[in-house]
């Protein structure tokens, strides 16, 4: 029995089911399923879940979806959540809210889908490796390539390439976070963000880096187009984020500014680089601006300047819109899609040697080509220099 609950599960014994602490242990999830699949190999496809229950043997007063984020370590909230709401877990039988406040004898049971695989298989994908050492390896993310493993993507990801790369070297990713498909992982780009990402290759690496970020000793700066003509030159945000209240499509996924107890401080401090104005065009004009990440939730960049009222080019999730290449420069073929962001620089300690490191990241074509556009049709407005940027634009877009 663990401190707060009793666990049972489908497998046999259903203790193999629990690590120390209480946790569901994904291995033993995956033998779980794997068994039922075989034994309904003659009666068609089996369900592919495990089904664990937990009953409660004190009283917890806690929200529910809190309660299985710390049992299901390989499920983030939002899944979990999902999960509750598409009828995946009941509370006493009964289907509950993500909300719903555990009490003593609470019985919970969870159809717990299959846990990502935690054996990333190498893939040739294309690296721009700007930096690498025995302890970490600094890549300059193309758009359209996600971090690790996740939901239905198992390939195609900058850990599977990583993974490539590495048998040349005999390398290898951090251990950490194996148990979540993300080895090695100690902060991520949302996949069409472009720029600078640190990958650990040892867990000692790992840990030290991941506490810089924790304790914000790393300084990240973006570059992002964003529309409209932003005013003042520079401010700073702070704005708590948390979920998008509605589950709906094309909702669930998105995050908001929000100030009850989902929304978690959120601080962003913007710079205006350089702005462009449309004469006679469809909207009034574009701001390269500078970004400080003084805090790193989802979405961050993204729901910050959308709130403000200058969303990213291209984002369409958060207001944004496509950019015909041709409203820019008549006959210029093409649209520009993806949100306008990109990380430009990392500074921080080595994790080893304790000596400060700076990597820029170069801007990739599709990015640096919509504002080379921009400064040779548009109108470029005076700026003045603006204390706190430190982004080198020559080196970053040429």
């Amino acid at each position: 029995m663990a401190a707060d609950h009793d666990i049972q599960g489908n497998s046999t014994p259903p203790a193999l089911l629990i690590l120390p602490g209480g946790r569901v242990d994904p291995d033993a999830v995956r033998l779980a399923i794997g068994a039922e699949d075989d034994a309904d190999a003659t009666e068609g496809e089996g369900e592919g879940l495990c089904r664990v229950t937990f009953r409660l043997s004190r009283d917890l007063d806690k929200r529910l979806d809190k309660y299985l984020t710390d049992r299901i370590s390989f499920m983030s909230r939002n899944q979990l959540q999902r999960l509750i709401e598409v009828g995946g877990v009941t509370v006493n039988g009964r289907a509950p809210k993500a909300s719903t406040r555990l009490r003593l004898n609470d019985v919970i049971e969870v159809a717990v889908p299959p846990p990502p695989p935690t054996d990333i298989q190498p893939e040739p994908i294309p690296l721009d490796v700007l930096f690498e050492d025995d302890h970490f390896i600094v890549v300059n993310k193309q758009p359209d390539l996600i971090v690790h493993p996740a939901r239905s993507h198992h390939s195609g990801t900058l850990l599977n390439a990583l993974v490539h790369h590495f048998q040349r070297s005999g390398a290898a990713l951090s251990t950490v976070g194996k148990e979540k498909a993300r080895p090695g992982v100690v902060h991520r780009l949302d996949r069409d963000t472009s720029g600078v990402m640190v990958v650990a290759k040892d867990d000692e690496a790992h840990w030290k880096l991941g506490r810089q970020f924790e304790n914000r000793a790393v300084d990240k700066r973006y570059l992002a187009l964003v529309h409209g003509l932003v005013e003042p030159d520079a401010d700073s945000i702070e704005a708590p984020i948390g979920p998008h209240p509605s589950k709906a499509k094309g909702q669930r996924e998105k995050m908001v500014v929000r100030h009850d107890e989902m929304g978690k401080p959120a601080h962003t401090v913007y710079r205006v680089r350089q702005r462009f104005r449309l004469v006679g065009e469809w909207a009034p004009g574009f701001s390269l601006v500078e970004l400080e990440l003084k805090t790193g939730r989802t979405h961050q960049i993204r729901v910050h300047m959308s709130h403000i009222g200058y969303p990213l080019a291209g984002d369409d999730m958060y207001s944004g819109r496509p950019i015909a290449l041709g409203s820019i420069a008549p006959g210029a073929p093409g649209v520009f899609e993806r949100q306008a962001l990109h990380a430009t620089r990392l500074a921080f300690h080595h994790p080893l040697t304790n000596q400060p490191v700076v990597f820029t990241a170069p801007l990739p074509p599709d990015l640096r080509g919509l504002i080379a556009l921009l400064r040779a049709h548009a109108e470029s407005l005076p700026m003045t220099a603006i204390p706190g940027a430190i982004v080198d634009l020559g080196t970053a877009i040429g």
